[in-house]
């Protein structure tokens, strides 16, 4: 299988965290080497990788810096969660922290419980991932035109990828995604990569697509979602979802879904509930 390099944008090797630049993208692949919280907080905060790429550098840290000590892992915690207040980091280092507290509660090693915790946490993610990207192949159907935004961290070309070698003859529309532009230099860039035919254009031309006919798809993932399947992504996304329902076009949200946490999403007309969209 294809993997895009932004679908598992960061690894550890020897003590060391490896992060992909995606700012450099495409022009250079670029690693950061990242060697303990305060290089981890640096790369967060100057988006030198995005949401799932932050994911995997939040993850990792408690490695970079892995100790018995209660105290510092939660001061480890406490500068993750402050790197990007509207990310909610606090769910997934309270998952590590809660491990290592019971580890020394119990007497066991905490240094233990942590790395099984947080390789254990990377290897479902990855599982599911590669799962999810399976399912979204199954969906892609033979002449499909998709419309993306944003970028989706490797799954929407991984799946587009499948689904060519099926022999189904697919092609996309990505949005340029401003202001920092991750659709035309990332999404693009991956996509042309997985040998899959895609069209840049811009972020205001997506009601004339639709109206034209030249879309029957829309792909997205979402920054967060919600226990009840409200989704949040990057802007631009609500007016997408708006457009697909107005021309009767299928929207489909790649993402993690919550399992505690945020309950509901905000509602844009009230109390009104609101029609779910599919989600892998």
């Amino acid at each position: 299988m294809f993997e895009s390099p932004l679908f598992w944008p960061a690894y550890m090797k020897e003590d060391v965290l490896y992060v992909l630049d995606e700012t450099l993208v495409p022009e250079k692949l670029k690693y950061i080497p990242v060697k303990n919280v305060k290089g981890a907080v640096g790369v967060i905060r100057d988006m030198k990788t995005r949401a799932f790429g932050q994911f995997l550098v939040v993850l990792n840290t408690f490695l970079l810096e892995l100790t018995p000590e209660i105290k510092h892992l939660q001061n480890v915690a406490r500068q993750l969660n402050n790197s990007r207040p509207t990310f909610p980091f606090a769910e997934v280092t309270g998952i590590v922290l809660g491990a290592a507290q019971k580890a020394s509660a119990n007497g066991v090693d905490v240094r233990l419980a942590v790395v099984k915790t947080v390789q254990g946490f990377l290897a479902g993610i990855r599982a599911r991932r590669l799962q999810r990207i399976q399912e979204i192949s199954e969906v892609m159907k033979d002449k499909d035109c998709i419309l993306t935004h944003c970028n989706v961290s490797g799954e929407l070309a991984m799946a587009a990828s499948i689904a060519l070698h099926q022999g189904k003859h697919v092609k996309c529309f990505a949005t340029e995604t401003r202001p920092y532009m991750q659709g035309a230099r990332l999404t693009v860039w991956e996509l042309q990569q997985a040998k899959v035919p895609v069209t840049l254009v811009a972020d205001n031309t997506i009601g004339s697509l639709m109206a034209e006919g030249l879309v029957n798809k829309v792909i997205i993932g979402s920054d967060r979602s919600a226990a009840n399947g409200d989704i949040a992504n990057k802007i631009g996304s609500y007016q997408i979802a708006v457009l697909a329902k107005e021309f009767g076009i299928p929207l489909i949200v790649l993402t993690q879904p919550s399992r505690g946490g945020c309950k509901r999403g905000g509602h844009a007309h009230g109390n009104k509930e609101r029609k779910r969209v599919p989600v892998l």
